[in-house]
């Protein structure tokens, strides 16, 4: 059996020879020498492969590294090393002649990842040197490439978390030592409807202090897969009523929501508190973004799911979302409109959610506006788990 690279053919046949594993001449390989007795075509691989062979010569140059360097292979194969990946460090210092490989210190084994220069581009760059005997001659030198566009958005999304964050908290955290800082300075000069607007003041700009620390903490938990679910019994119909109330009790017009209730519910076992955090975070998305009636619509889960579960769909009658969004809607940082709020509460809904085993879609409403639609399956309470 053969398997072809950039036009060199690897045999996966018998014992592993002295030879590289791919390059001019065909070599040799063991049937698990790739860890499968189908040998392995390095085109296939997700990440750039370079391999040269003892004298430094580029023997592999697959069709990942010819991606991620915007090299030919032509271009690489059969030159020495130095020529065909001529790498540098963020200094402009030539990366071969720095770490030496084919001399120096013959303990070593490779090199860890780190970012290089290449052509005016960046790449992540690892190699591992590949000796006879521990402390033999490098036999082969295998260089692994990446392209550094994944690491790049991530560190833009936690430097855009980090600027979220700070510029959340300045604001309440400027409020609560203003009002504080005048209270103690001149406490008797204020009447007491003076103080305790103040205060008043400052408990609602502590409580959304510790509601933007619990989302962080949640979007830890979530990204890290440890978001723990305590299933009890969960009345849905009492909870939605629960928030409606809440709602109108913060102000909102009684007749500017609508529940509809589809009955008998199945028995739903689920976390009371993240229930909540949910259907409180949709109500309040649709009364900042929303206009109109806020429809709230409890049933059990559509036949067509075949899963056993409750439904919940909160509409609105606003200019709803446009289309083009509608696929980042439960990514972070996403607004809706210009009216406020950290872009992360949707985001946990969707964590939280599928936490639970259910899914949440996102839509157009019959009346025009926006339309979030989560199931959340039966399951069974948490000592039975």
């Amino acid at each position: 059996m053969s398997v072809r690279t950039s036009g060199i053919t690897v045999a996966a046949d018998s014992q592993l020879s002295d030879g590289p594993v791919c390059g001019p001449s065909p070599a040799t390989v063991t049937p698990n020498a790739f860890g499968t007795g189908l040998g392995l075509d390095p085109d296939d691989l997700p990440d750039g492969l370079v391999v040269a062979d003892e004298s430094g010569r580029v023997v592999c140059f697959n069709a990942a590294a010819v991606r991620i360097t915007d090299i030919a292979p032509q271009d690489a194969l059969g030159l020495p090393l130095a020529e065909a990946l001529p790498l540098q460090d963020v200094e402009g210092r030539r990366w071969w002649q720095l770490t030496d490989p084919y001399g120096g210190l013959a303990i070593r084994r490779g090199q860890p990842e780190r970012n290089l220069v290449l052509g005016g581009r960046e790449v992540l760059v690892s190699a591992r040197y590949v000796r006879s005997r521990p402390t033999g001659p490098v036999r082969q030198l295998v260089i692994t490439l990446r392209g550094t566009e994944a690491r790049r958005r991530t560190e833009l999304s936690h430097a855009e978390l980090i600027a979220t964050v700070a510029h959340e908290l300045r604001s309440p955290l400027t409020s609560v030592k203003g009002f504080t800082a005048t209270l103690l300075q001149k406490w008797e000069r204020f009447t007491d409807d003076q103080k305790r607007l103040m205060l008043e003041t400052v408990d609602a700009d502590a409580n959304r202090v510790t509601r933007l620390i619990a989302e962080l903490l949640d979007i830890s938990r979530i990204d890290s897969g440890r978001l723990e679910v305590r299933r009890q019994r969960v009345d849905m119909i009492a909870a939605v009523r629960r928030h409606v109330q809440a709602q109108t009790t913060a102000g909102q017009r009684p007749d500017r929501f609508l529940i509809r209730m589809c009955e008998p519910l199945p028995d739903l076992w689920a976390d009371p508190d993240k229930v909540d955090q949910v259907l409180g975070n949709l109500l309040e998305n649709a009364v900042r973004h929303g206009e109109g009636t806020v429809t709230i619509e409890v049933g059990p889960a559509p036949d067509a799911t075949s899963v056993e579960g409750t439904t919940v769909t909160v509409s609105d009658e606003g200019p709803g979302i446009p289309e083009e969004s509608m696929s980042r809607v439960f990514t972070r940082f996403w607004r809706g409109s210009k009216r406020g709020g950290t872009g992360l509460g949707l985001y946990i809904v969707k964590g939280i959610v599928e936490a639970h085993g259910g899914t949440i879609t996102v839509g157009r409403a019959p009346a025009g506006g926006a339309e979030f639609r989560f199931s959340l399956p039966v399951a069974a309470p948490a000592f039975m788990a």
